[in-house]
């Protein structure tokens, strides 16, 4: 795709800082682990739907992309994740503190970018941006609540990775319809599409932590199941298991089991997801919110082959490996 190629391009030719080198090193790191760049792209793809040049909305997309660059490293602390895009992460590389604070600068780098943008629309744009990294923060921080709850509820989880995970690319695509100077209704329309793709999203990132090839994924396989992570498919086992007297003891024998090897936990649980028939719930789960997706974007006034590029655009990102 030629947007990806230009944020490549453009990606490629930043420099973050010299000195020191701790400081700035795992952010070229970070940067240069590559992934689909989806956020830059759909802040482009949001301008360019209104046929206004992508060159505008640049600045916006490189900050997105460096603001979710930031939130990986600090989550990835938090998490006490090995892993990210099957490298080490930048905690794991370097430490806890080196991470935080290249993270730190990593968030006043994504402001600097997005500062370059039409001075006109930077109020709009910062509106936006400080709107999302705020939902952010609270979705993060729902997370964590969460661990101490032996059950949110669905519709819990469904909230947490709104604000956690879908806000981000809703807001993506908003700033790019707000620099291509649509009307308010649109850009929202454009939101409520990114939101609900971004929930689609996660739950298929629930499905592929269980399911995919570690190789192919780049993450821990089962580390959610390893560290008891509240996911829609943990949520929706113990909802299954209701009634299910032997299966549900077991799940929860495994849920509070102390000093078990990761290896036999994820074959297990696994093994409980597979009787529940959890997978094939969950990508339901995944279609209905990809569906209300598709329903918000089909109200959006805009160049219809535009839209379909979008929408092969999101259709790309919800064909993974699993």
């Amino acid at each position: 795709m030629q947007y990806q190629q230009l944020i490549e391009a453009t990606l490629a030719t930043k420099s973050y800082g010299t000195s020191p080198k701790e400081l700035y090193d795992p952010i070229e790191y970070i940067m240069s682990l590559g992934g689909k760049r989806i956020r830059p792209l759909f802040v482009l793809a949001g301008c360019d739907m209104f046929d206004v040049d992508v060159n505008n909305a640049l600045p916006a997309a490189l900050a997105v992309e460096i603001f979710h660059n930031f939130t990986l490293v600090h989550d990835d602390i938090m998490d006490e994740a090995p892993l990210r895009r099957n490298k080490s992460s930048v905690h794991k590389k370097w430490n806890n503190n080196i991470a935080i604070l290249s993270g730190d600068v990593m968030l006043v780098k994504a402001y600097q970018e997005l500062c370059r943008s039409d001075a006109t629309l930077l109020p709009q744009l910062l509106n936006v941006f400080n709107d999302t990294a705020v939902k952010v923060c609270e979705g993060q921080q729902l997370d964590m609540n969460y661990e101490s709850l032996f059950k949110p509820s669905i519709p819990q989880y469904l909230k947490m990775i709104e604000l956690k995970t879908a806000v981000l690319l809703g807001g993506s695509l908003k700033m790019g319809a707000l620099i291509a100077g649509v009307d308010e209704k649109n850009a929202q329309l454009l939101y409520e599409f990114g939101k609900y793709i971004g929930i689609a999203f996660q739950l298929q990132d629930d499905i592929l932590d269980v399911y995919a090839d570690v190789e192919k994924f780049g993450k821990q396989k089962g580390g959610d199941i390893v560290a008891n992570k509240k996911t829609f498919l943990l949520l929706k086992a113990m909802e299954m298991a209701e009634g299910k007297r032997y299966t549900k003891e077991e799940l929860h024998q495994w849920i509070s089991a102390p000093n078990v090897a990761a290896a036999e936990k994820v074959e297990a649980v696994t093994a409980i997801y597979d009787f529940l028939n959890i997978k094939e719930l969950a990508r339901a789960e995944m279609k209905k919110q990809y569906d209300t997706a598709i329903k918000f974007l089909n109200e959006v006034k805009a160049n219809p082959a535009k839209k379909a590029n979008l929408v092969a655009l999101a259709d790309s990102l919800m064909v993974r490996e699993s």
